[in-house]
C-alpha cells in the first residue's frame, strides 16, 4: 500500500479530460443542491480543466445501501447519455461507502473504472460506537424527527438511526467482508487532518475527542478509518490551520492560503491534481 502527500501541480488546460466521465457521491446530511453547491468551487474548477462530472443526487439520510440503488439507476442513465462504459466514482465520507458497494456487492465493477474515496469511514468510528451506546430511546426519537422533516426536502428514503448505526466499527467489519474489492477497479483513498481543534470551530469538540480516541482526524473521521485502497493520500492545509471535513469540499468556497508549499494551497487544485492522477493512468 503506497501512503503519500499529494502536491498540487500547474493546472493546465484538459488535464481533467478523463477517458471516463466523474460521478461525485455526497456523504450524509446534505444533498446536492444548486444553491449552496456541496462541492462548493470544485466542480467548476475541475470542468474548467477538461472534467465530464455528474452528480450522485441520492438522498442525504439515506442508508448505504438505499442510495447505492438509487446511485447505480444514476449510473446507468450517465452511461446511456454520455456512451461511455464506465464511470470514475469520488466519494466524500458516506458517499465512499456507497461507491465502494456499487462497485462490489451490487455488481456494478464491469462499469466502475476507479473508487476515489475522502474521508470515509472504511473501518467505522470508535468514537461513534461510544456514542450508540446511549439509549436506544434517544435515536429513536432523533430519527422519527430527522425523517419526517428530510422528507420535506426532497429524500425518498430517508433512515437517520441505521445511517448512525453504520459507523460503528462492528458495522463496518461486515461490511468490509460483505464488500471486497471488485476485480479490475483501481481504489484510492484520501484523509484529511486539522492541525489543532481550532482549525474549524464547527467541529473543534469532535476534533479534540477523535484525536484522544482514534488519532489523527478531519474532525469526523481518522487518517486510520480513511485509509484505503493501492493508494492512501494524507492531505493537510499550507498553513496551521489544517484541512478539515467540511474544507474538503471546498465549504468556505476559498484557498486556504496564498503561499506556497509542500502541503494543500487550495482544495480545488488538490481535486485537479486527483483527476489528473486518474487521466494520467487511463481512466
Amino acid at each position: 500500500m503506497q501512503r503519500s502527500v499529494c502536491y498540487i501541480i500547474n493546472m493546465e488546460a484538459q488535464n481533467c479530460k478523463t477517458k471516463y466521465p466523474l460521478l461525485l457521491i455526497h456523504g450524509t446530511g446534505f444533498r446536492d443542491l444548486k444553491i449552496p453547491l456541496y462541492w462548493g468551487r470544485i466542480p467548476r474548477v475541475l470542468k474548467e480543466h477538461g472534467a465530464t462530472l455528474f452528480f450522485g443526487e441520492q438522498d442525504c439520510w439515506g442508508s448505504v445501501e438505499s442510495n447505492s440503488h438509487a446511485l447505480c439507476a444514476r449510473i446507468d442513465a450517465i452511461l446511456e447519455q454520455t456512451g461511455a462504459e464506465k464511470v470514475n466514482l469520488i466519494g466524500h465520507s458516506k458517499g465512499g461507502l456507497e461507491a465502494r458497494m456499487i462497485a462490489s456487492s451490487l455488481g456494478y465493477g464491469d462499469r466502475v473504472a476507479s473508487v476515489t474515496t475522502v474521508s470515509t469511514p472504511h473501518r467505522g468510528s470508535k468514537t461513534a460506537t461510544l456514542f450508540l451506546k446511549a439509549p436506544r430511546t434517544i435515536f429513536s426519537i432523533a430519527g422519527f424527527a430527522v425523517d419526517n422533516w428530510i422528507r420535506v426536502v426532497g429524500d425518498r428514503n430517508p433512515d437517520f438511526v441505521r445511517v448512525c448505526e453504520e459507523f460503528s466499527v462492528a458495522h463496518m467489519e461486515r461490511f468490509n467482508r460483505d464488500n471486497p474489492d471488485a476485480p479490475g477497479v483501481y481504489y484510492q483513498s484520501v484523509a484529511g487532518v486539522m492541525k489543532r481543534p481550532f482549525s474549524d470551530v464547527s467541529l473543534w469538540i469532535a476534533n479534540f475527542v477523535l484525536n484522544r480516541i482514534e488519532g489523527p482526524n478531519d474532525g469526523l473521521v481518522s487518517v486510520s478509518s480513511a485509509e484505503w485502497g493501492e493508494r492512501c493520500i494524507t492531505i493537510c492545509g499550507n498553513t496551521r490551520r489544517g484541512i478539515s471535513h467540511l474544507d474538503e469540499i471546498d465549504f468556505r468556497r476559498s484557498a486556504f492560503s496564498k503561499k506556497a508549499g509542500k502541503d494543500v494551497k487550495d482544495i480545488t487544485g488538490f481535486y485537479v491534481s486527483l483527476v489528473d492522477d486518474l487521466r494520467k493512468r487511463g481512466y
